[in-house]
């Protein structure tokens, strides 16, 4: 009686469509990842409400004040004694106008300071940030 061998030698295989099942699901899962890290740096601001027109999108030079009275000019935190210096490179002209987003709950002296020392830079003209009713 001749007996078989329990287990035949075949050559190993690597099967690629699984791999490239599991290769495709970790692409989507970074891809959707990397997509929702991008308002992580983000501040919160609480505008006041009003009514107004929508601007066009163009690039604007934007100065936030929080509720901690902490200025931020295009996100990167600055203060009032160093306003004016860091906000001339970033014009492009005098005639362009700055967003003034400041929180609803900060005093209108904090704003005007952050006005006046813009001012000392060249900025004319100011557009104040509010949240939309409609």
């Amino acid at each position: 009686m001749k007996l078989r061998k329990s287990r035949l030698s075949r050559r190993g295989r690597i099967e690629i469509i699984p791999m490239i099942d599991v290769m495709f699901f970790l692409l989507a899962t970074f891809i959707l990842a990397s997509l929702s890290m991008q308002n992580l740096h983000s501040i919160t601001i609480n505008l006041p409400q009003g009514k107004a027109q929508a601007i066009e999108t163009n690039t604007y030079v934007t100065i936030a004040v929080t509720k901690q009275s902490a200025i931020l000019l295009n996100g990167a935190p600055v203060t009032l004694d160093n306003l004016a210096e860091k906000i001339q490179p970033i014009l492009k002209s005098i005639d362009d106008p700055v967003i003034i987003a400041a929180d609803n709950d900060v005093p209108e002296g904090m704003v005007v300071q952050t006005m006046l020392h813009a001012r000392m830079a060249g900025v004319q003209h100011f557009m104040i940030a509010i949240k939309n009713n409609e």
